[in-house]
């Protein structure tokens, strides 16, 4: 088996926006994610979010183009208004026929 390099695209945002965000990356051609409750501090202390319910971090696994469509589709639609980290690395997966 070979593994192949695909980009694994992490979020974390306000809960607020979990059902939101999903739907977007679904559309944009996300076959699959992982959701998991955070909580944390960055730039601008703690969230204020925070006290009202857990942040997410949302994964999922795709194609360069995907990812990068994902990407700009968060920046327009949430960095501005909302507490949203977004990034994408490079990884290398078994079966990434399953992924994009």
């Amino acid at each position: 088996m070979q593994p192949t390099t695909i980009a694994l695209v992490t979020i974390i945002a306000e809960g607020v926006l979990r059902d939101r965000i999903v739907e977007a990356i679904s559309a944009l051609g996300a076959r699959g994610y992982t959701i998991v409750e955070v909580h944390g501090r960055g730039a601008r202390g703690v969230s204020e979010q925070f006290w009202y319910g857990a942040q997410v971090r949302i994964e999922t696994l795709v194609s360069a183009d995907t990812a990068d469509a994902i990407l700009d589709h968060l920046q327009a639609n949430y960095f501005a208004d909302y507490s949203v980290v977004a990034y994408a690395s490079d990884v290398r997966v078994a079966r990434p026929e399953k992924y994009v």
